[in-house]
């Protein structure tokens, strides 16, 4: 009976959003209100379930406020930037390489830099600008959070490694390898998501992007050895992204190349603002919550903030309108993603993702191994974050994993990737793509696009488990 009382507000929010009867804010209501039982159940008989609810309401508040103002920074830094465009310039139209280029290559390095699905916000904005919109438009903006391990510098795997006990470098190569593994699947997801958007990709442009995942995939695998886990990210997309930008539009003359340093200066300026931000350790910073991560003056959101603020004084006609339209659109998105984080930190806090997980451990027995890419992409799906999918289930995870005989990072690694890519699909972060891509956008029609791209993760994931148990 428990199971079943633990399973119903995520069966509910599932059934309730694939059918398209309840847009993201009243399906996580009904969530909400379905979790009130097994939350009670779950909970320690010493422990009153008001309080509770009542506290981890306040954490989640606090935890969502964050992705939230970044996400309205991110809106406001690209309609700054917008303003600061040239005059005049023709919208360029849709190419299967320049869609590539700002899905793949573009909305991923600003992602690693930023997090918090700001690079899917970014890469609609340059989708709608070549003409693209709809369902369509919306899932390609989501194959910019791709490498969310990564995402914000990496705070996901940092928290993740301190929870199970292993350095932070050696989590990020344990995720590595399928996540390089997985990223090559999502070359045939792109040319589906293309088709769908009007947009075919020929047999040439084909093997060009799949050579080009395969170098992201490459350079993925030789930072995270090389380098601090943090910059990887930036790293494996940035440079085939500088590639692909000069392959497009090569400068052919010194007002070609002003015009190229004019047009990335600000991104320039914005990476190395946010860079120089974590590299300030010790910052001050707000803790409320002893457990939980703090926020500092040189958070990415006030880096954004910032960022746009000064990018508005830079044109200062118009700019408290552009400003308060920027805003507007992130108002449903981010009540989306307030709810989803409250159900997340109520079925988190309470003990119920993990006594799902462990029903399911003792459900299948010697398969139990093979359920954690299955329990690792429904806790990205429902927190909507690597942070948020490691603090809910990886502790878990790395047991269920040691208790199969497999090595801890090994474990580690496993619901790391799986969690995290399963997070730049999950319910809140395509209820907020969906708000922004416009009114008739549901998330259901995006998963029907991208159900490909779920399978994926779960047959890299077995099959990585499986070479897991060989050796």
């Amino acid at each position: 009976m428990l199971p079943f009382l633990q399973s119903a507000p995520l069966l509910l929010l599932v059934s309730l959003l694939l059918s398209g009867r309840a847009g993201p804010v009243v399906a996580c209501l009904a969530a909400l209100a379905a979790s009130l039982p097994a939350v009670w159940l779950t909970l320690p008989a010493a422990q009153p379930a008001l309080p509770f609810l009542g506290w981890e309401s306040l954490r989640g508040l606090y935890l969502a406020v964050q992705p939230i103002a970044v996400l309205a920074g991110g809106l406001l830094f690209h309609a700054a930037m917008a303003r600061l465009a040239p005059a005049g310039g023709a919208a360029q139209p849709a190419t299967p390489r320049r869609v590539f280029t700002t899905a793949f290559l573009a909305g991923t390095f600003f992602e690693n830099v930023t997090g918090f699905a700001v690079g899917a916000v970014f890469a609609l904005g340059q989708l709608r600008g070549m003409g693209l919109a709809g369902p369509a438009a919306a899932a390609l903006a989501l194959q910019a959070l791709t490498l969310v391990p990564w995402g914000g510098l990496g705070p996901g795997t940092a928290l993740g490694a301190a929870l199970v006990g292993v350095p932070g470098q050696v989590l990020a190569q344990a995720t590595a390898w399928p996540h390089a593994l997985w990223l090559l699947c999502l070359a045939p997801v792109g040319w589906r998501l293309c088709a769908a958007a009007g947009v075919p990709v020929p047999g040439r442009e084909r093997l060009a992007q799949l050579g080009l995942m395969a170098l992201v995939a490459a350079l993925l695998l030789l930072a995270n050895r090389a380098l601090p886990f943090e910059v990887a990210g930036i790293v494996a997309t940035g440079l085939p992204l500088l590639l692909q930008l000069w392959r497009q539009a090569p400068p052919r003359d010194a007002a070609g190349w002003r015009r190229a340093l004019r047009a990335l200066a600000p991104w320039i300026g914005l990476v190395a603002a946010l860079l120089l931000a974590r590299s300030w350790h010790g910052a001050p910073a707000l803790h409320p919550f002893a457990d939980l991560p703090g926020l500092p003056i040189t958070h990415v959101a006030v880096v954004l903030w910032s960022a746009a603020a000064l990018a508005f004084l830079l044109r200062p006609r118009g700019a408290a309108k552009a400003a308060g339209s920027a805003l507007a659109r992130a108002r449903r998105p981010a009540l989306a993603m307030l709810l989803y984080v409250l159900l997340g930190r109520w079925l988190a806090g309470s003990g119920v993702a993990a006594g799902l997980a462990e029903s399911a451990a003792q459900a299948l027995g010697p398969l139990a191994a093979y359920a954690m890419p299955v329990m690792g992409l429904a806790s990205g799906l429902v927190t909507g974050s690597n942070v948020g999918s490691n603090a809910a289930l990886m502790p878990v995870q790395a047991a269920l994993g040691q208790a199969a005989g497999l090595p801890l990072a090994f474990a580690a690694g496993v619901h790391n990737f799986t969690g995290a890519a399963a997070a730049g699909m999950s319910f809140a972060v395509t209820a907020m793509i969906a708000g922004l891509a416009g009114p008739g956008v549901r998330p259901a029609q995006i998963w029907r696009l991208l159900w490909p791209s779920m399978l994926a993760v779960l047959v890299v994931g077995w099959a990585w488990i499986a070479w897991g148990k060989m050796g």
